[in-house]
């Protein structure tokens, strides 16, 4: 370290961004005002920074206020910090990283790695510089996230933080930072919210670690660049966050808060400093209020609605503008400079000793009397100025040593001084081990207070914690005991309510008993009048059955009266008994078709449910159908992407093959030509001919074995793609089937289709013959009707013929007229059975025609039933097949990349990262195609060792 530390302040700058489009949809109104280039006034609130930077602000204009400086300051070797803080959407990613690759929208990040290169290619050429990059707080970098999700923060011997296990990346070129910056942010986690669509939802810290020697003088100097890109605070209200970036927001919000913790401490001036509250305030430590010269970029939004996080960003920022950093010069001294050191300090214990012996001879004579000269009086301000020239001296000069008077003593006072001399140097040696023993225990001191302050810190957070567990407790017996109050309430009103609803139970089982008393005599009651209900039907039925008989006698005696009167001749008309005979048979036709109509229905109703169901099933089956298509689509697109991936993979490989083959036939023949150039000089041709022949040979087994190696990598490569030509004949089968599938299920859903169309004839069959049922039950009470009225004209006639008797002659034409309505009415009676007749025979015929179908309907219904099932047994099987090829097909991919990806690591070697020193006084060299290789000024080399390249394409390995 420098032996001359300085004060410095942090820097503060301040930026606002434009209006958003969301924000002038809102009509949100513009705040700050704006008062020459270091204020701005927000809320009626001046705030006073080192510059305050206005919307049209460029990229390239806060990149020279803010981070040009830093640039010579790394390079001379102090630290650097230049971080981004804010509330969420203020625009902290845009003005560290931009655009990356755009020359106008590039942020601090990119422009500060160029201008770094940019110095070191116009410094001395004897300085060699090593630059590595890291990203943290999570490890961006590494490969395997699962490998370094939480890394520790420890501190070296200097007592520097740092994170143990992070990724380091040595790098020789701008174009390498930014693959590595690339890299990084490819793994950072970005989210969307209500005022972010690509909110940062973790912080990033960019490490550049620059390392130089000077190869003439051997002076090493080293500094350290941090670049702090904060993930903004937001409030949940605004941004909408809920569940995973919930819990990033509050992870943020709690490192935002540790951050706050210590700017507010360092300002106040307090003597504990909570940089453990957190890791990225631990990794910072040195950049607030250590050794760095660190510059804050404080992002602000210019909209009312934002007003609260605005006017609390720039009293953070106002906040970290009265701290002040201690900053120093990193150097390594050699060990030459050491020694030199070493020499310097002696001379001045020596100076200083001297210094003692002259005080010590001058009080003892101003103790034994005597009186001392002006002159040989000590001079303090000499001797300081003596002692500060030492400091001062140059390394190759031996100190001088202050000029002490000399002084006459005798030989007793010469003795007597010796011992005095000799008590001195052993009270000095008892007290630097004094001294040795006080710093020891000091510094155990120091670090049992610093465990101590840390336990304190745990301890004080775990009261935190138990007290606030306490008060919870306390809230929930507190509700705990309102609950149960409100439980016994509850239970004292049920109570009371239990002794009404007893009551009320009580008072209706009286009841129920006295109900069920007056049931059962009601029962009793009602079954004696339906035992006397059944003999007033038989008692019916037999007068009925007497009536009948005494008809039949009546008509009977009414013949033999007839005869006997010997008028015209009266015969006994059988229609009656013949109409009761037909209307029973039409009855019971009718009684029989209810029954065939009413298990039809029941049929066509099971028809309907066992259609519902295949069309669900159908439609299941459809849907199974559009996943496996979408699948298949996605297996030929993943195929097609790891096609192409192998092709470009094949070609790299090759390319990179050729340019190792050419590399190497270049350095044979280097070699080569500098061995024979050399025997030349010496004058040993025929050496240099077998040295030629031999290197010829070398060559000669060098291409012979890369052609092995390609044929062998051409030969896995036709295995590769053969492999790949099965797959895309197993994907072609996949889709074969899927297309039998189709026609299958379209033929299916035809086939459904003229199933409904039969099912909605029967349904309009069956509504016609309900229809036909309710003209049939019509007909039924009209003939009823018609029964009833025969049976009137019958007693009539009786009585006709008994008045006839008795008035024969008299009412002849009576008795014409009687007998002409009967027959009217009997004709008309029967036209109605006709017509029931033709009725009954065309339900009949239809009834049959159903019975007909419906073997069939049942037949093709079994059979759809069958191809159902057969359809989702093939479904089922093409199914298991697809998952099958794609675990097969899985299992390939992961099987070629991990082929790869150990070709690959094969090809860099298991060997440690190699740094890459820069020479400046040379132009930028581009970056390598191949990973193990780099380019120099005059050739190619192997990365097998540090390559420095110095100005004007000179190469030094």
């Amino acid at each position: 370290m420098a032996d001359v530390p300085a004060e410095c302040t942090i820097k503060v700058m301040c930026r606002f961004r434009p209006l958003n489009s969301s924000e002038v949809a809102r009509g949100d109104k513009y705040i700050p005002k704006f008062h020459g280039e270091d204020h701005v006034v927000v809320g009626s609130k001046p705030f006073q920074f080192d510059r305050v930077f206005q919307p049209n602000t460029t990229q390239e204009q806060v990149y020279n206020a803010c981070a040009q400086k830093i640039v010579k300051d790394v390079l001379e070797g102090y630290n650097g910090t230049i971080f981004a803080y804010g509330q969420t959407s203020s625009g902290k990613t845009h003005t560290m990283e931009g655009n990356l690759h755009d020359t106008d929208g590039m942020g601090i990040i990119p422009r500060i790695v160029q201008d770094i290169f940019n110095y070191i290619y116009s410094m001395d050429e004897n300085l060699e510089f090593h630059i590595k990059t890291t990203r943290i707080i999570k490890c961006f970098l590494c490969s395997s996230p699962v490998s370094k999700t939480n890394l520790s923060v420890h501190e070296d011997k200097n007592r520097v933080p740092y994170v143990k296990g992070c990724t380091e990346r040595f790098v020789c070129s701008p174009e390498e930072v930014m693959d590595t910056i690339d890299e990084g942010k490819s793994n950072r986690h970005v989210a969307v919210t209500n005022m972010n669509e690509h909110s940062s939802r973790s912080h990033s810290i960019f490490q550049i670690n620059v390392k130089q020697e000077n190869t003439a003088t051997e002076q090493k100097l080293s500094g350290k660049l941090y670049l702090v890109d904060l993930a903004g605070s937001e409030k949940v209200s605004k941004t909408g966050a809920e569940g995973a970036v919930l819990d990033e927001a509050k992870n943020i919000n709690k490192s935002l808060s540790s951050l706050g913790n210590v700017i507010s401490a360092l300002a106040e001036g307090s003597g504990y400093i909570p940089y453990r509250d957190s890791k990225m305030t631990r990794i910072l430590q040195d950049s607030l209020g250590g050794n760095c010269r660190t510059t804050i970029v404080i992002c602000a939004s210019p909209s009312a609605y934002n007003e609260s996080e605005t006017k609390s960003t720039l009293m953070f920022g106002q906040r970290a503008k009265t701290i002040k950093n201690t900053v120093c010069v990193n150097v390594e001294l050699t060990a030459e400079q050491w020694k030199k050191k070493y020499e310097r300090e002696k001379e001045k214990g020596k100076a200083l000793r001297n210094t003692i012996t002259w005080l010590e001879n001058e009080l003892n004579r101003w103790r034994n009397g005597e009186s001392v000269p002006v002159d040989e009086q000590f001079d303090k301000e000499k001797a300081q100025a003596e002692v500060l020239a030492l400091d001062n001296v140059p390394n190759d000069k031996p100190a001088s040593t202050p000029n002490i008077p000399q002084l006459r003593l005798t030989d007793a006072e010469k003795d007597k001084c010796e011992v005095e001399l000799a008590k001195l140097y052993k009270q000095l040696d008892d007290k630097d081990d004094e001294i040795n023993q006080q710093s020891q225990l000091a510094e155990k001191l120091k670090q049992q207070m610093l465990d101590q302050e840390e336990l304190l810190a745990s301890s004080r957070r775990d009261h935190d914690n138990l007290q606030s567990e306490l008060n919870r407790l306390q809230a929930e017996n507190e509700a705990s005991k309102d609950e149960v109050k409100e439980v016994l309430q509850a239970l004292e009103e049920l109570a009371v309510n239990y002794d009404q609803k007893s009551q009320e139970v009580e008072d209706k089982t009286k009841e129920f008993e006295m109900v069920s008393d007056e049931l059962n005599q009601k029962s009793s009651i009602l079954t004696s009048i339906d035992s006397e209900l059944q003999k007033l039907k038989d008692m019916s039925n037999h007068q009925k059955k007497r009536v009948s008989e005494m008809m039949s006698s009546l008509l009977k005696d009414l013949a033999e009266i007839g005869i006997a009167v010997g008028s015209t001749e009266i015969k006994q008309h059988d229609g009656s008994g013949l109409i009761d005979e037909d209307f029973t048979v039409a009855r019971l036709c009718i009684s029989k078709m209810k029954s065939e109509v009413k298990t039809m229905v029941k049929r066509c109703k099971q028809l309907e449910s066992t259609q519902s169901e295949s069309n669900k099933k159908m439609d299941e089956n459809d849907k199974e159908l559009a996943t496996c298509q979408l699948r298949i689509q996605q297996h030929e697109a993943k195929i097609k992407s790891l096609t192409e991936y192998l092709q470009n993979v094949e070609q790299k490989k090759r390319q990179l093959e050729e340019n190792v083959d050419s590399l190497n036939e270049e350095l044979v023949k280097i070699s080569a030509q500098e061995k024979v150039t050399a025997m030349e000089k010496e004058n040993e041709i025929q050496s240099a001919n077998e040295v030629k022949e031999a290197v010829e040979k070398q060559i000669a087994g060098h291409r012979e074995a890369h052609q092995k190696q390609i044929s062998s990598l051409r030969d896995e490569l036709d295995k590769k793609a053969h492999h790949i030509t099965e797959l895309q004949d197993l994907n072609q089968k996949i889709m074969l089937e899927q297309e039998r599938l189709r026609v299958e299920h379209e033929k299916l859903k035809s086939t459904d289709q003229e199933k409904s169309r039969k099912l909605h004839e029967l349904t309009v069959m069956q509504d016609r013959r309900e229809q036909a049922r309710q003209d049939l039950k019509g007909l039924e009470e009209t003939v009823a009707k018609e029964l009833q009225t025969l049976h009137n004209l019958r007693k009539l006639f009786v009585q006709d013929l008994a008045t006839r008797v008795k008035k024969s002659a008299e009412m002849d034409s009576d008795d014409t007229g009687g007998s002409a309505a009967q027959k009217q009415k009997i004709s008309f009676l029967e036209n109605n059975l006709e017509q029931l007749t033709k009725v009954h025979k065309q339900l009949v015929r239809d009834n049959a025609d159903l019975r007909c179908e419906l073997p069939k309907l049942e037949k093709r219904l079994r059979a759809t039933a069958e191809r159902v099932k057969a359809l989702e047994s093939a479904l089922k099987e093409a199914k298991e097949n697809a998952a099958r090829d794609r675990k097969r097909y899985q299992q390939e991919v992961d099987r070629i990349k991990d082929a790869v990806r150990a070709k690959n690591m094969a090809r860099r070697g298991h060997s440690a990262q190699i740094a890459k020193p820069i020479r400046p006084g040379q132009p930028p060299v581009a970056s390598p195609t191949h990973p193990n290789v780099n380019r120099g000024g005059g050739g190619f080399y192997q990365n097998s060792q540090a390559v420095a390249i110095r100005g004007g394409g000179e190469t030094q390995v």
